[in-house]
């Protein structure tokens, strides 16, 4: 999803050094759970395939809470780059923290505004009130070391949220969508677009997130991996691979530079919907018609999804965001209790090329989304309100989507 361009990179790491994502199966590969016996006598049974959008696999994990102790503490990066944060995360931490049996003292969900500051000092203040675990989606890998340091001097458990601290030790965990396998959707979803709307010579921009993002690394690493084939053979030409920014007006300023320069360029390859959105305006400025060129996004805002329907966005990759709260609730409930988390749980590893450790992961799957699926994933979902979704001037082409307000 969907990330701030920070000014601060983290010195010495290559992109390519850090592209490297490996997942590996933990344990069997069966989703059946492993059942745990606290301390105190309760059965705890969970696995990572565990979640639903009804929240009951919380009420599973109940007997964990007597036997932790302190708050959980989760700290989000910013409002500005995706409306996920404060719209998702954390009203469903929220929920899964409170279904788990956690009282309004014993957990707090935070976010640091796009401050580095303000992110390394709430972590510091929530350790300082008696957090024993923090989960932190950091605004970048020097922030996210600067964390995970005072919290290991304090006896502190760390989760990665949604993103992972370059650099990080191997006693730390990850939660979040399969990044690479996000860019492998949105790279296949380009190249099924491009065949369905009949564009018989693909001169594609390939844009991308902030370089400072590892996630936005691991996106391009995706695409990349599926649409060099179609580059090296030259049925696809490659015009320009832009910086890259989370920050939709840049991407637009990087859009609109290439474009003029390079007024061949018929496709994008757009790594959010957020920046997909204002170079889709500018293309209506400038009278493209739908379904002439492609344009790809990830995070199914309601506009990613409106201009899917119009014909102007191939697809979006969508993160059930409620089950990445879950799992991270859960991981959390296991690392406060003192209990190592079941392998079930943890159904892969992530390697990170900079401290060269596998860090043990909980990976949910994403799912490419079009007018064919739209009404069984998001709308089923109710992550964006079919009432909002098919408003005027959609409501036609939800109709013939299948979607019924």
């Amino acid at each position: 999803m969907r990330r701030i361009n920070k000014k601060r990179v983290f010195s010495g790491i290559s992109l390519v050094s850090i592209s490297s994502l490996v997942v590996a199966a933990c344990g069997s590969g069966s989703s059946s759970s492993t059942t745990v016996t606290t301390a105190k006598g309760a059965s705890v049974s969970i696995s990572s395939t565990s979640f639903d959008r009804s929240f009951s696999a919380m009420t599973a994990i109940k007997g964990l809470v007597p036997q932790g102790k302190g708050m959980v503490a989760v700290i989000l990066p910013d409002t500005v780059t995706s409306a996920r944060y404060t719209e998702f995360d954390a009203p469903f931490l929220t929920k899964a923290f409170t279904m788990a049996g956690l009282s309004s003292s014993q957990f707090v969900v935070q976010n640091a505004q796009g401050s580095d500051a303000t992110e390394l000092s709430l972590a510091e203040s929530d350790i300082s009130k008696g957090a024993t675990v923090l989960a932190v989606d950091p605004l970048d890998s020097g922030v996210g070391l600067q964390i995970e340091k005072y919290a290991n001097s304090h006896g502190v458990r760390m989760i990665n949220y949604d993103r992972l601290t370059l650099g990080s030790s191997s006693k730390n965990y990850y939660v979040s969508f399969n990044n690479v396998e996000v860019g492998k959707l949105i790279g296949q979803g380009f190249t099924s677009c491009v065949a369905s709307w009949h564009l018989a010579k693909p001169q594609v921009l390939v844009m991308r997130g902030s370089p400072t993002d590892n996630n936005a690394t691991l996106f391009a690493q995706g695409y990349n991996t599926v649409l060099q084939p179609y580059f090296s053979s030259g049925k696809y030409v490659k015009v320009a691979y832009p910086a890259g920014t989370w920050q939709p007006s840049v991407a637009l300023t990087e859009f609109q530079g290439e474009y003029t320069a390079h007024p061949n360029i018929n496709s994008v390859v757009m790594p959010n919907d957020e920046n997909a959105a204002p170079v889709i305006n500018y293309l209506k400025t400038l009278h493209i018609p739908p379904k002439t060129f492609p344009v790809t996004g990830q995070d199914a805002t309601l506009a990613g999804l409106q201009n899917i329907l119009s014909g102007y966005q191939c697809g979006t990759v969508y993160k059930p965001i409620y089950l990445e709260a879950q799992a991270t609730v859960a991981l959390a409930l296991y690392l406060r209790a003192g209990l190592t988390p079941p392998a079930s749980l943890l159904n892969g590893k992530t390697y990170d090329s900079v401290s060269h450790n596998q860090i043990p992961s909980v990976l949910l799957t994403p799912i490419w989304v079009t007018p064919q699926n739209m009404n069984a994933t998001v709308v089923k979902d109710n992550f964006v309100p079919a009432s909002q979704l098919c408003a005027a001037p959609y409501a036609s082409m939800c109709t013939a989507a299948g979607i019924t307000p």
